[in-house]
C-alpha cells in the first residue's frame, strides 16, 4: 500500500467560503465546479462518469473508500473527476474481491482530494447557494494565491466538454452476431450502457462526439443511440445537427441525460443551468405514460426548460421529476425518438429503469409505437 501522510489541505469556494481538511490522494492543487452526489454507494461509478468531467464532488455518504477498488466496475476508462471532497477517507479497505486502495487509485491517476471535512455543512452552503467553481489545495496555504487561481477558472455555463471525453476513434463493442446493431455517439458514454446493450443481444458501434449521420449511417444501424456527457447543450451545435438528421429519416433513436437534453435542442426547445443540479441514486420520477413511479439514479447540471417543453407541439412529455417537477422524458411526435434525463443503466442501482433499453429494442423492431 502507498504510503500516506494527512497532509494539510485547504478547500476555498468562489464566494470566498474557506474549509480545511486534511491531504487525500494526490499532493496537489484542482479547480473545478464544486457538487455533490447523495448516493450511499457506487463511488467507483461517480469517480469515472465522464458526466462528471471538469467537477469537485462531495459525497455526503460519510465513508469513502471502505470497500476499496475494483477494476472491474468503473465507468470509463480513467478517473473523471476533478476532484473529491469527503468526510472519512478509508484507506483500509474490507471486500476481498477489491484490487486497490483508493489511495493508490488516486495516486495513480492523479486525483487531489480532500478529507475531514464537515461535509453536511459544505453540502447546505452549496445547496442554499447553488453551484459554484472551488479549487482545493494540499502545496498552496496562501489564500490570496488560491483567490487568484480560483478567478481563472471558467464557468460550466458555456463550456464544450465532450469532446474532451469522447473516444478518439470508433470502436465496437458487444457480438457481432447480435440480432440489432446500434449507432452510438458517444459524448461521455458509460460502460455500463454498453453492457445494457450487449444483455439485449446488441452489437453496438461507437463514435466520436463529432461524428456526421452519414459516417455513423454507414454502419447500417437499426438504432442510434444519444450518450450522457458533460458540459453545456447549448454550445453543442455539432450534435444536434446530427440528432437533426437522424429524425429527417426517422430511424429509431435513444437519449440519455446530455442525449435527452440534446434531442429539446434538436426540437427548438431550450436548455438552462441548474442552481445545483440532480445528483443521486434516489431520485422519484413518474412515468406519466405508464402511470408508475421509479427510483432513478441522476447526474446532471443542466436541464430542459419546462414550459419549452410544455408549449412544443414537436414532443409530448413522458417523464417528470417528483421533486421539482421538472422535465425527465419526452419523445417526438410522429417519430421514432425518446428520451430520458436520468440513467437506466444505473450501477449499481437503482434497477427500476431498466425498462427502457427494452423499449428501445421494441421501437427498432416495430413493436413499439406511440
Amino acid at each position: 500500500m502507498t504510503n500516506y501522510t494527512k497532509l494539510p489541505a485547504i478547500l476555498l469556494l468562489a464566494d470566498g467560503t474557506v474549509f480545511y481538511g486534511k491531504a487525500a490522494g494526490k499532493i496537489g492543487t484542482t479547480t473545478g465546479e464544486i457538487c455533490f452526489n447523495t448516493g450511499m454507494t457506487g463511488y467507483q461509478e461517480i469517480f469515472t462518469d465522464p458526466s462528471y468531467f471538469g467537477q469537485i464532488m462531495v459525497t455526503t455518504n460519510a465513508h469513502i473508500g471502505n470497500y476499496g477498488i475494483h477494476k472491474d466496475e468503473i465507468e470509463s476508462g480513467s478517473i473523471k473527476i476533478a476532484g473529491l471532497v469527503c468526510k472519512n477517507y478509508n484507506i483500509v479497505y474490507s471486500r476481498k474481491e477489491a484490487t486497490e486502495s483508493i489511495q493508490d487509485y488516486f495516486q495513480n491517476d492523479n486525483l487531489v482530494a480532500i478529507s475531514d471535512i464537515d461535509t453536511r455543512a459544505l453540502v447546505r452552503h452549496i445547496r442554499d447557494k447553488g453551484a459554484m467553481n472551488a479549487i482545493i489545495s494540499s502545496e498552496i496555504t496562501d489564500l490570496e494565491e488560491l483567490k487568484q487561481k480560483l478567478a481563472e477558472v471558467p464557468s460550466m455555463e458555456g463550456l464544450e466538454l465532450s469532446s474532451k471525453v469522447s473516444t478518439t476513434e470508433p470502436y465496437f463493442y458487444g457480438n457481432p452476431e447480435a440480432s440489432l446493431k446500434v449507432a452510438a455517439l458517444d459524448l461521455g458514454i458509460k460502460k455500463n450502457i454498453l453492457r445494457s446493450f450487449e444483455n439485449r443481444d446488441i452489437y453496438v458501434q461507437v463514435f466520436p462526439a463529432k461524428t456526421t449521420f452519414a459516417e455513423m449511417e454507414k454502419f447500417s444501424p437499426d438504432g442510434y443511440f444519444i450518450s450522457n456527457g458533460p458540459g453545456d447543450p447549448s454550445v453543442m451545435p455539432y450534435a444536434v445537427e446530427t440528432i437533426k438528421d437522424i429524425l429527417a429519416v426517422n430511424k429509431p433513436m435513444f437519449g440519455i441525460c446530455l442525449g435527452h437534453q440534446l434531442l429539446a435542442e434538436a426540437n427548438g426547445i431550450g436548455t438552462m443551468k441548474m442552481f445545483n443540479g440532480h445528483r443521486g441514486l434516489n431520485h422519484p420520477v413518474k412515468n406519466i405514460i405508464k402511470n408508475h413511479c421509479e427510483v432513478t439514479s441522476q447526474n446532471h447540471g443542466f436541464g430542459v426548460i419546462p414550459d419549452e417543453v410544455r408549449n412544443s407541439d414537436k414532443v409530448e412529455i413522458t417523464h417528470v421529476n417528483l421533486n421539482d417537477k421538472s422535465i425527465e422524458g419526452i419523445r417526438v411526435k410522429g417519430k421514432k425518438a425518446f428520451s430520458v434525463q436520468y440513467h437506466p443503466e444505473s450501477s449499481p442501482g437503482p434497477h427500476d429503469s431498466r425498462y427502457l433499453f427494452d423499449d428501445f429494442v421494441g421501437v427498432m423492431k416495430g413493436e413499439l409505437t406511440w
